[in-house]
């Protein structure tokens, strides 16, 4: 028999009791601390803009302590962060995507021009400004937002895949909640279910930036206005500890105060800043406030975006002693890592693709857009791809899509928003050629499109430029067919124009040329890359001397005839391309049938072909024009001279019946601006060019060829290109020009 001491046995239990509670503890942390062995940790995460990428940092250092999130609730680009993370990417996966991701693109609503359809390509090579007004019962409207959020749609779409059957937020890897406004009620809205994409997108809508997002029949905008650093949502998760990470912009000095538009940022600061001060004295002696040393970092400032990452990891090392009991053991941390990872979709297959759309065009116009069909694999880029070719028939402030559950089977649908400011659409143009001399050609155009008048897609487009070279043009563009290839055009256009008049390869006069016309095509869209269309066509003008020998005689003129005109471009920008290539080839038959004066033929043609390497880019073009069997029609001459067509010569300095220009242009990209959300690169670049202009086909030769070149400063602003140059001719001739418009052709 063994006796035991009272004192003994109280101590023997107790041992007992407590290596039972350490093995219950342990067990519990194999669960996911559900069986409350450990406290739960909420995580909270400010807005802040491109500041927030410190939350990045954050959330490294703390998986590095291996300190679980058990909750999350976030702000604008908190909401962002903290949201991926809730669905299953690691902190590592999120650094990578801040270091990659291209932010002036994602950041802007311009689609690849090769999504564009041709007629949108020639809106924008046309009127290059980047600014569209809405027409509707004769009133002007704007867009609710500077950016709709196409392309931050999708990405946000594409990242968030692998969730988008989860509904209800706390079914998510990680708990998590979003906080919007509402923009009319003026109130905080919580998003803690529906989906993930859009509520992520919703949260960071900053109002006037982005347009806002449509949530359940509310109109939200970023949650920033009334809950920067959301604690009291996630005082309502049920965790235990909270860690809420600030990154707001702190206030200026009195000597920083220098300016309307940093009073106008203090203001805003401070209204921000009063709740989230509010929201931080709530917190209680357990919890943790992380403030990373950000200093002014511009919350606009997405090209050093990776910078902020670091403080964010530095701000949790400091707080290192409050947080190192929160850690778990490395066994513990893989189970806990495990259990939040989620199940990628494996050879999952499309059960069918729909469109949704609110505007008169028939489905089968969009469905003709699409390559993406039932049957295919579940592919997020491929899907964007087809929600870009949507929006680049550019009547749409949004494309996006969404998997969709439905009879067992998971398909796509394709959602269209039309633009608010629809459905009438004003655009601008600009175009300045200033020798600096005196020389001066100035036009300024606009163009009204009417679009989708019914379910076919016609348009009416009409254009009103004034200046130099006053012209007003129409057409009604009729496809006849749901793939919209086909079509027919009835149109007019009338303008007036300067010509010089030569004798013997010297200049006699200047005239002033007036003309207009009416005319019937019909055509077909080669793809988005190009059109062919032929036409007839009747009209009427006339030429009288502007400058010159009074005794010249003025013109009268009848036009009429039929024409063929083949049209490509696949350049990548209509600015500054770096590769593609751009074609435009016509032949025009006068026939004195169709109402001429005169029979002849005119053929002009103009390629150039387009190609880079790293910054530098290298352009080859060659533009012939001539006339066949005659040369005395001055209303059919073709004009040489000005910035990149003879450059050391005046605009439109020489004319004549036959023309020809080949020249070479290289271009460079100084700095480097990616990610950068508003620097605008600068290109610097030089030309060769040779060609002239003849009386007789008979006369042209290489020997009579005029040597010109120019060196260039560009930048692709929100006018359009804009280039300060120099121009030289063989002669000794030189021009400095300012130009602005579309870049010469």
């Amino acid at each position: 028999m063994i006796l035991i001491r009272p004192s003994t046995f109280a101590v023997f239990l107790a041992l007992t009791f407590s290596v039972l509670l350490h093995e219950d503890a342990h067990a519990a942390a194999d669960n996911g601390g559900e069986a409350g062995q450990r406290p739960r940790i909420g995580l909270v995460l400010g807005g802040g803009g491109a500041r927030g990428a410190a939350h990045v940092g954050v959330l490294k250092e703390l998986e590095r302590l291996r300190i679980p999130v058990d909750a999350i609730a976030g702000t604008s680009m908190g909401a962002i962060v903290g949201g991926l993370y809730a669905s299953g990417m690691s902190a590592n996966e999120l650094e990578e995507l801040v270091n990659t991701i291209d932010w002036t693109g994602t950041l802007s609503d311009k689609p690849e021009r090769r999504d564009l359809s041709f007629r949108r390509k020639q809106d924008e090579r046309d009127f290059p400004i980047n600014f569209e007004l809405g027409v509707r019962d004769g009133d002007l409207l704007l867009p609710k937002g500077v950016i709709q959020g196409q392309k931050l749609d999708l990405l946000l779409r594409e990242l968030t895949l692998s969730t988008s059957h989860i509904k209800n937020f706390d079914d998510l890897p990680i708990p998590f909640r979003a906080v919007a406004s509402d923009i009319v009620a003026g109130e905080a809205v919580v998003l803690g279910s529906g989906d993930l994409a859009k509520s992520l997108r919703a949260s960071m809508s900053v109002p006037g930036v982005f347009s806002p997002a449509r949530i359940d029949g509310r109109l939200l905008v970023d949650g920033g206005i009334v809950g920067n650093l959301p604690i009291d949502v996630m005082k309502g998760m049920g965790v235990d500890i909270i860690i809420a990470v600030d990154v707001e912009f702190p206030l200026y000095t009195s000597e920083e105060l220098e300016s309307v538009l940093t009073i106008s940022e203090q203001m805003l600061t401070i209204m921000i800043r009063k709740e989230t001060l509010r929201q931080i004295e709530t917190l209680g002696d357990q919890d943790v406030l992380i403030k990373p040393k950000l200093g002014v970092y511009a919350s606009s400032n997405f090209a050093d975006i990776a910078e902020t990452m670091e403080p964010g990891r530095v701000a949790v090392v400091e707080q290192h002693r409050r947080l190192v009991d929160l850690s778990l053991s490395p066994e513990d941390w893989n189970t806990h890592v495990t259990q939040r990872s989620v199940v990628p979709r494996e050879n999952e297959k499309l059960a069918f693709v729909r469109v949704v759309h609110d505007e008169k065009l028939a489905s089968r116009v969009f469905e003709s857009r699409l390559n993406v069909r039932a049957g295919d694999p579940i592919d997020a880029a491929r899907l964007a791809q087809n929600a870009n070719r949507l929006y680049g028939l550019q009547l749409y402030e949004h494309v996006g899509y969404q998997l969709v559950e439905e009879d067992g089977g998971t398909g796509v649908e394709y959602r269209a928003t039309a633009k608010s400011w629809g459905p009438n659409f004003l655009q601008f143009g600009m175009a300045l050629e200033d020798d600096i001399e005196g020389s001066t050609s100035f036009n300024l155009a606009a163009r009204l499109t009417k679009a989708g008048l019914n379910r076919l897609g016609a348009e009416w487009r009409t254009d009103l430029q004034l200046g130099t070279d006053p012209t007003i043009r129409s057409e009604f563009y009729q496809p006849l067919s749901f793939d919209s290839r086909w079509f027919f055009a009835p149109r007019m256009e009338a303008g007036q124009s300067n010509l010089n008049v030569f004798s013997d390869d010297r200049a006699i006069a200047r005239y002033r040329l007036s003309e207009g016309d009416l005319g019937f095509d019909v055509g077909r869209e080669l793809g988005t890359i190009g059109e062919f269309r032929v036409g007839v066509y009747r009209g009427a003008g006339s030429a009288r001397v502007k400058v010159g020998d009074p005794s010249l005689s003025s013109l009268e003129f009848e036009t009429g005839g039929a024409f063929a005109r083949l049209r490509v471009d696949s350049t990548d920008s209509s600015s500054f391309p770096r590769d593609g290539v751009f074609g435009d080839v016509v032949w025009n038959l006068s026939r004195p049938g169709l109402g001429s004066d005169y029979k002849f033929d005119t053929v002009e043609g103009d390629f150039s072909r387009t190609f880079s390497r790293g910054k530098n880019s290298f352009q080859l073009g060659l533009r012939y024009a001539t006339t066949l069997s005659s040369d005395n029609t001055v209303q059919d001459y073709f004009p040489m001279g000005g910035f990149l067509n003879l450059s050391g010569l005046e605009r439109g300095e020489i004319s004549g019946p036959h023309a020809a220009l080949a020249r070479i242009i290289y271009y460079r990209q100084v700095g480097d601006t990616t990610g950068d959300l508003f620097e605008t690169p600068i290109y610097l670049g030089v030309s060769a060019e040779a060609g002239n202009v003849w009386q007789t086909r008979s006369a042209i030769d290489f020997d009579s060829m005029r040597i010109n070149g120019s060196i260039f400063a560009g930048v692709d602003s929100y006018f359009g290109p804009v280039f300060l140059a120099a121009g030289f001719a063989e002669q000794g001739e030189m021009n400095v020009y300012l130009f602005i418009g579309a870049l010469p052709r």
